[in-house]
């Protein structure tokens, strides 16, 4: 055996001694942003704005400029629940203007689910929430989408009169 490699065994064992030593913990490495890929029409600018809230909430996204339609029913989403945009993060399907605050409750949460919906376009959901809409914001529900092809509300966004 070299030197070289009689001194990385050493080192090994040390972190090893040490590792197995009482009161001895190791800090976990800092996860990454979570990943999210989306397929959106090109020239969406409202999808656009939902991907800026996104990365905005600390995850990466993937943008793909085609293949929405596709995308959702690759995914198993019902047309009645059907937006603009198409995801996956974590293994979820996400429909629309999914806020990043719900996003991040289903990736704890972890529940046995397609996803999560928006369905349409509500004003005063992420990405629709721009200037243009003079501050506007109506009511909507995130839907939590089941296997089974059922879905209920897993959140309720009251909007504001303006």
């Amino acid at each position: 055996m070299t030197t070289v490699a009689i001194s990385r065994r050493r080192a090994v064992c040390a972190a090893l001694m040490l590792a197995c030593a009482p009161g001895f913990t190791v800090a976990a490495a800092p996860a990454g942003p979570t990943a999210v890929e989306v397929w959106k029409d090109p020239e969406c600018g409202c999808c656009k704005d939902w991907v800026s809230h996104m990365e905005a909430s600390g995850f990466k996204v993937k943008v793909n400029d085609t293949g929405n339609s596709a995308a959702r029913a690759r995914l198993g989403i019902d047309k009645k629940h059907g937006s603009c945009h198409t995801a996956v993060v974590g293994g979820y399907a996400l429909e629309g203007h999914v806020p990043a605050r719900e996003v991040k409750r289903l990736l704890a949460e972890k529940p046995a689910a397609v996803g999560l919906a928006v369905p349409g376009m509500p004003v005063g959901s992420p990405g629709m929430d721009g200037a243009v809409y003079g501050g506007r914001k109506d009511s909507f529900d995130v839907l939590l989408l089941a296997k089974d092809g059922t879905s209920k509300v897993y959140q309720r966004y009251e909007g504001k009169k303006s």
